[in-house]
C-alpha cells in the first residue's frame, strides 16, 4: 500500500450512511484517503439530510450520488484497498469479488432514511448519531499506522475499530 488509500463503504441504498462516510472520509483525511460509496440496491437519491451534512464538512455535494456497487467492480474503477458494509442486512448480502482484495469490515449503523424511526427531530436525531459514531470510526482507521502493519494485522484493526469506538 502507498500513502494514499482508496475506501468504498457500502450499504442497501446508498442514501445516508454509505454517503456520510463517504463526504467524512475524503473530508478528514486531508488527502490521505479518498471515500467512495454505493449500494446493493440504490435508491437512485441521496437523503437531504446526508446532503446538508456532507456540506456542512466542505464536501463537494456535486459528487454525491446514489449508486450501484457494481461501478466498482468493473475495469477502469478505481482500486480500493478497504471495502466497510454500514448496514445490518449488507452483512448477510453477497459482495462482489473485488479487484485486489482489499481489506474489508463491516461497522453497522441503523439507517437514519428509515421512515419508522419517526417524526423529523427523531429522524435529524438519528442521523447525528450515524455521524458521530462514522466519523469516531474513521478518524481512528485514519489514525492507522499503515505503513508499520501487514494486511492480517490491518484487516484485524479494520474489525476492532468498531468495537473501540
Amino acid at each position: 500500500m502507498d500513502n494514499h488509500y482508496n475506501i468504498l463503504f457500502l450499504c442497501d441504498e446508498n442514501s445516508a450512511r454509505s454517503i456520510i462516510a463517504e463526504a467524512l472520509t475524503t473530508t478528514l483525511s486531508h488527502g490521505r484517503f479518498t471515500g467512495y460509496s454505493a449500494g446493493a440496491k440504490p435508491s437512485g437519491l441521496v437523503h437531504e439530510i446526508a446532503l446538508e451534512m456532507a456540506k456542512s464538512m466542505g464536501y463537494p455535494i456535486q459528487l454525491l450520488r446514489s449508486k450501484s456497487w457494481d461501478e466498482f467492480s468493473r475495469e477502469g474503477a478505481p482500486k480500493m484497498d478497504f471495502i466497510i458494509t454500514l448496514c445490518d442486512t449488507a452483512l448477510a448480502e453477497e459482495c462482489p469479488i473485488w479487484p485486489g482484495h482489499p481489506s474489508t469490515a463491516h461497522w453497522g449503523f441503523p439507517n437514519p432514511a428509515d421512515s419508522k424511526i419517526g417524526d423529523d427531530e427523531k429522524i435529524s436525531q438519528v442521523f447525528k448519531q450515524v455521524e458521530m459514531g462514522l466519523r469516531n470510526r474513521i478518524e481512528l482507521l485514519i489514525d492507522l499506522p499503515f505503513e508499520t502493519l501487514n494486511k492480517l494485522q490491518i484487516q484485524d484493526k479494520l474489525h476492532s475499530i468498531h468495537y473501540s469506538s
